[in-house]
């Protein structure tokens, strides 16, 4: 007597669907988390439309449109005449000046508190590693526009506040780039030099910051490039520079004097650019 097997009960609906739904997800290489994440983030996305009044009628209005027509068409005829430019080089210099020197006191400061920041401070400064951290932190979470509107109370008007406040923020930002190179640098050199007896502080400026240099470099050099783009905005709240003049003549309507700002700006910015652009290949 031959016993045939009983059919396996069939499994749920849903259990099919959610089988299938793995097979398809693992064929494409698509995950369930991905399609979740991507599901989630195009929510937002339409509930933050949803939520703002965005009148794109009134945007592309005739009316409206003729006016920006208007604007545009008076910002590119800048003012050529040399009086007026000569007014502009000491403003660019200035500008430059604020971001160079910003970032050179926040390269100083980033280092500083990156070493205390840094896991491989010892167990028993546990509380200097967390304090640091928190400072750094607490640095990069303040803009550098609030930062020079605080610093414009106590300093008053002029470069100084607004590097000062480039300083401030910047450290916050090159000390927690810093401290992640220096806890991810490897740690085999380190290792064999300490059981020959040599001393942590030889072994960090001899060893750890010549192979980390390079890092440090180019997180310095980015910095200084967004910082060249801040200090302009910086002197729109009275820090000084270029952003000060664009404020004084974009409030009066001069949109000849506005552009020939404007150009400047864009000049010094390509030229911080090419400028970090050539150390890094000088340096490579």
């Amino acid at each position: 007597m031959i016993v045939t097997p009983s059919p396996s009960p069939r499994p749920p609906r849903v259990a099919q669907q959610l089988v299938l739904d793995l097979s398809l997800a693992t064929r494409t290489g698509i995950r369930p988390k991905a399609i979740f994440f991507l599901t989630t983030c195009f929510a937002l996305i339409f509930a933050s439309f949803a939520s703002l009044d965005l009148q794109f009628a009134a945007f592309f209005d005739p009316g409206t449109l003729r006016k920006m027509w208007l604007f545009i068409a008076e910002l590119t005829q800048p003012n050529w005449t040399g009086a007026f430019w000569l007014k502009l080089l000491p403003a660019a210099l200035e500008t430059l000046a604020m971001s160079a020197l910003g970032t050179l006191l926040a390269l100083v400061l980033g280092l500083a508190l990156a070493i205390a920041a840094s896991k491989r401070t010892p167990r028993r400064f546990s509380l200097v590693r967390s304090s640091a951290r928190w400072l750094l932190s607490a640095l990069r979470s303040v803009p550098e526009l609030m930062w020079a509107a605080l610093l414009l109370i106590s300093a008053g008007l002029g470069p100084f506040s607004g590097t000062l406040a480039l300083a401030l923020h910047t450290t916050g930002v090159l000390g927690r780039m810093f401290a992640e190179a220096l806890e991810n640098a490897p740690k085999d050199n380190e290792f064999a030099l300490s059981v020959r007896g040599i001393s942590r502080s030889k072994i960090f400026f001899f060893v750890q910051i010549p192979q980390i240099a390079p890092q440090l470099l180019s997180y310095t050099l980015y910095r200084w490039e967004n910082n060249i783009r801040a200090a302009t905005v910086l002197g729109i709240v009275g820090a000084g520079g270029l952003g000060q003049m664009l404020s004084y003549y974009l409030s009066l309507f001069k949109m000849s004097e506005t552009s020939s700002i404007l150009l400047v700006m864009i000049g010094l910015v390509l030229l911080v650019d090419m400028l970090s652009a050539k150390i890094r290949r000088a340096l490579a």
